[in-house]
């Protein structure tokens, strides 16, 4: 498994360079390789269907008891074979649709990182592993959504989906760790079996955490606004990530933790309750459109409402359901998306009202459409039958409110049914429009997906009872945690289950051709539209950035002093915040026991500092620097530490030897600072040197042997050859640290030695035209020129004289 799910990672890196070795072949070459894992999980079929759950684990941080760990059942090897065996049909299709795009291999390479996100988050059986795959889901669905980048509503609908879920994940990965804190586990097949953990305080805000994080990513009201968005995205991306795969990441997580969570009331209330609202609601919002895409992903949006409500419902009859409605729906939803690609490839227009008398030119196009369409409404024999019975008899025998349930069930299949024919019958019959004219049958990449597609969601009715055994039998027992058996069948008899189906259909059809009158509705739309939750995301959003304004116009104004005075004073206010507790238990030093020329040193070393602070003389102010720096030195010295003492030596002199030859070549001192700037500075620095006091007291007299210190200590000889335990630390023990250090020093010297190449020709144009570099003035000739306002010439311009002023003068700013 480990292998199934990282070989995609790695076939997406050379995914860009396939269009230059396979060329218009490059869609069935990436296919082979999900085609190639679909047979792999298919050979798991007769184990799964045995009972058995194989399982690998690897270690991931032994320090942290974490373990990279994949599971394989009935739950995770049904999502697998939908993952696989549906993304090696959109390979072929995209490799058609997108053929002669420039992207084409950057495309392939996301979908192909997607793909092996989705089988990890599928097959992962620790919390965190599950959290890592979860948002690399978010990432690269991201990345497919803007892939036309170009266009602005791509990028809109790419980043609302990207805010949307991944807030959902960070609630999400709060809720896990929760549950693994409360388990004192991180592995699911164990978090699963823990029923005590029903009566731990942290349980409900776990509950609602993982709640929010699958309700965003399966588009549940009222985060549904997302995925009708998204149908930005090129059609392969809609028909695999938002019918087959992603948004049922969301169900799935609710399918995987029902064991531990089925129950508990707000875990039934709030997931059945979402759901049958989501449910009609996208069903009202389908019926009401008229683009393609945009009808299917409301329809898609009422199918995860439906899912959703049958898992909260949680009896054996509702898992069993949701498993078939699950596979049913991928099936038909993922032949109609592609097919709505491919009518929009030959016609370039996706608008139903403007279509019809398309089966005449594309006749294998329409039959695809006509057998999922035939899916969508539920009709005998498709497995979607099948499906939409066990739906029906699970709302009435729920345990609560089934006549609200089953009445709702019921009227949201009655919109689909009539959505079923507003995809099929109003493009492919009738007489053909003006738009379709020019129209002519698919290629081969185009039509082969959505045939597979619809003919399985047919054949599959045929063999219910094969299914049921091997494949959605174990998927139900997973998801219940106990053994369920499913009784899949085209035929129960006349009851009261067919009634419901029968009228259910009848009320389509009727509801199909009253629909000019009740377009009329789209009024409530509008204004639903108007107010709803989209406009509540986009106002949020507009909040944000004005938000994100103001704070980059007031703490990111380019002012180096205000950054490190907001640094700072954070700094500063945190530790209070810690300290504040401890400040009783502050232990001072017993005895001070210091000596006659430490005394001294440190008076030196204090004077020094004050004396750089004040002075007003550059010069005076590098030699207190100096002092100050010789002054450390000496105390390593006095204190067994001569390695960092000349260490600390050379820095200084070297220090001061630069300072010294810089600043030479720059103008006069000048404070610039007023009054009250230089007072609150100093208010800035006696607060954190004297934070930084307190903490060394503090430390001091909390010191005490810990783990880390023995361990240098018994292993700087044996592992690391050396007596000097500082040394091994920097590199041994820490060299990759040591090592990132020397790169940013040689990458800033490399950086300041470009700066002290370069030559930005600025020339002082004296009286008489004649011009002589800055840099070999005296100063009292630059000062000359500056009282007679002569120029100079920056770059080939003309400029006044002197200094440039470092800030308006509203905004007074230290000199450098």
């Amino acid at each position: 498994m480990l292998l199934a799910v990282f070989s995609g990672f790695a076939l997406a890196m050379l995914a860009p360079w396939l269009p230059r070795l396979a060329g218009r072949m490059t869609g069935w070459a990436v296919a082979v390789f999900p085609a190639s894992l679909a047979a792999y999980f298919a050979s798991w079929l007769p184990a799964i269907g045995d009972g058995m759950a194989p399982r690998e684990s690897y270690v991931w941080a032994a320090e942290l008891g974490l373990r990279l760990s994949f599971r394989l059942d009935g739950l995770s090897l049904l999502m697998a074979l939908l993952i696989t065996g549906i993304g090696a049909l959109v390979a072929v299709y995209a490799g058609g649709y997108l053929a002669g795009h420039r992207r084409l291999g950057l495309f392939f390479a996301y979908l192909l990182v997607f793909m092996s996100a989705m089988l990890g988050l599928v097959l992962a059986d620790n919390v965190l592993c599950l959290f890592v795959f979860w948002e690399l889901t978010t990432i690269s669905s991201f990345l497919l959504i803007g892939f036309e980048h170009e266009r602005e509503a791509a990028r809109s609908a790419a980043l609302m989906s990207l805010l949307v879920t991944a807030f959902g994940g960070l609630a999400l990965l709060a809720g896990l760790l929760l549950l693994g804190h409360m388990a004192g586990t991180s592995e699911i097949s164990d978090l699963l079996t823990r029923r005590d953990l029903a009566g731990d305080r942290l349980f409900v805000p776990a509950l609602v955490l993982v709640l929010l994080g699958a309700f965003t990513k399966s588009a549940q009201f009222p985060f549904h606004f997302w995925l009708p968005a998204a149908m930005q995205a090129p059609t392969p991306v809609s028909a695999y990530l938002h019918s087959a795969t992603m948004v049922k990441a969301g169900v799935y997580l609710l399918a995987r933790f029902q064991p531990l969570f089925a129950g508990h009331e707000i875990w039934h209330g709030a997931v059945t309750g979402v759901g049958a609202a989501t449910m009609v609601y996208a069903a009202f919002l389908a019926y009401q459109s008229s683009d393609l895409k945009q009808i299917l992903a409301n329809a898609t949006v009422c199918v995860l409402g439906t899912l959703t409500m049958l898992i909260g419902i949680g009896t054996d009859q509702a898992i069993g359901a949701a498993m078939a409605v699950l596979l049913a729906h991928a099936l038909y939803k993922g032949a109609l998306f592609l097919v709505a690609g491919a009518v929009d490839h030959a016609t370039g227009e996706r608008d139903v009202d403007r279509l019809g008398g398309l089966w005449r030119k594309m006749p294998v196009t329409a039959l695809a459409a006509g057998l999922a369409a035939l899916a969508m409404a539920g009709l005998i024999p498709t497995f979607a039958f099948i499906a939409k019975e066990g739906f029906y008899e699970a709302t009435q025998h729920a345990e609560v409110a089934a006549w609200l349930l089953t009445a709702a069930s019921v009227l949201a299949n009655v919109c689909l049914v009539a959505v079923a024919g507003l995809v099929w019958i109003k493009p492919f019959a009738g007489r053909p429009s003006d738009a379709v004219r020019a129209a002519h049958e698919a290629p081969l990449s185009l039509w082969l997906g959505p045939l597979v597609l619809a003919s399985g969601g047919l054949g599959l009715g045929f063999y219910a009872k094969i299914l049921g055994e091997r494949l959605l039998g174990p998927t139900a027992a997973a998801v219940a945690g106990r053994p369920i058996e499913l009784e899949l069948a085209l035929w129960h008899g006349v009851n009261r289950t067919l009634i419901l189906s029968a009228a259910t259909v009848a009320a389509g059809i009727v509801l199909y051709g009253a629909q000019r009158w009740l377009r009329q509705v789209e009024r409530v739309q509008a204004v639903v539209a108007r107010f709803g939750f989209a406009q509540a995301y986009h106002r949020l959003l507009a909040g944000l950035n004005v938000l994100a304004r103001w704070q980059t116009r007031v703490l990111q104004n380019g002012y180096l002093r205000l950054y490190v005075t907001m640094i700072v004073l954070t700094t500063v206010g945190l530790v209070w915040v810690t300290l504040a507790k401890e400040l009783p238990n502050l232990k001072w030093p017993s005895s001070w026991d210091l000596k006659f020329h430490e005394v001294v040193l440190a008076g030196l070393i204090l004077a020094s500092a004050l004396l750089a602070v004040v002075s007003r003389s550059r010069l005076g102010a590098i030699v207190g620097l100096g002092v100050v720096g010789y002054g450390v030195a000496a105390i390593y010295v006095l204190f067994g530490a001569p390695d960092l003492a000349m260490t600390q030596f050379v820095v200084e002199t070297l220090t001061v030897i630069l300072l010294v030859l810089a600043f030479l070549r720059l103008p006069r001192f000048r404070p610039r600072s007023p009054r009250g700037a230089r007072l609150r500075d100093a208010a800035v620095s006696a607060a954190t040197g004297g934070t930084i006091t307190l903490l060394l007291l503090f430390a001091t007299g909390q010191r005490s042997e810990g783990a880390a210190s023995r361990f240098y200590a018994d292993h700087s000889l044996s592992g690391g050859h050396g007596r000097n335990i500082v040394n091994v630390i920097l590199v041994d023990f820490r060299a990759l640290d040591t090592l990132g250090e020397i790169t940013v020093l040689g990458i800033a010297g490399v950086g300041v030695y470009a700066l002290l190449r370069l030559r930005l020709g600025i020339v002082p144009q004296m009286p008489g035209g004649a011009r002589q570099p800055i840099a070999d003035m005296p100063e009292q000739s630059f000062r000359e020129m500056e009282r007679r306002g002569s120029s100079v010439t920056v770059a080939g311009e003309p400029h006044p004289a002197g200094p440039t002023p470092a800030a308006p003068q509203s905004r007074q700013e230290d000199p450098p």
